[in-house]
């Protein structure tokens, strides 16, 4: 009971042609090198002062994986988009953000979609903590 796992797969021959694994998250102080720096991002976000908490609801993009077959489909974006309509349009957890861990190599596909940087520097030489908004599928 620590994520979550929906796939895409061929109703006839069960063939899987993505997933993707979902689970609580948060975004925090501690995702941040000070609290300035937290703050700065609070502020970028919107958040009215009375609304300033020490965290914020969010879901996790643990995992997010596409068959080479389909690569160049549009399927992970599709997928994505999946993921923000269902946290938009039904949420029922109350989260605000989605987040990643994005592999180096991933970052220009999370940018595309609409990821931005956590913070200025990761101390993972592998990942980089990545965000997405969803008041911008609200909006």
């Amino acid at each position: 009971m620590l994520a979550v796992s929906y796939a895409i797969a061929d109703s006839l021959t069960g063939k899987v042609y993505a997933y993707c694994s979902l689970a609580n998250d948060k975004v925090a102080t501690s995702d941040f090198k000070d609290i300035t720096e937290f703050n700065r991002f609070r502020k970028k976000q919107g958040f009215p002062n009375e609304k300033r908490l020490k965290s914020y609801p969010a879901v996790k993009l643990c995992r997010l994986g596409v068959d080479t077959t389909v690569k160049g489909q549009q399927i992970g974006t599709t997928v994505i988009d999946y993921i923000k309509s269902m946290f938009t349009l039904n949420n029922k957890t109350g989260c605000r953000f989605l987040t990643v861990d994005a592999y180096l190599n991933a970052v220009p596909f999370y940018e595309k979609n609409g990821f931005r940087f956590m913070n200025i520097k990761d101390n993972d030489p592998h990942t980089r903590l990545m965000y997405y908004d969803l008041m911008d599928v609200a909006n």
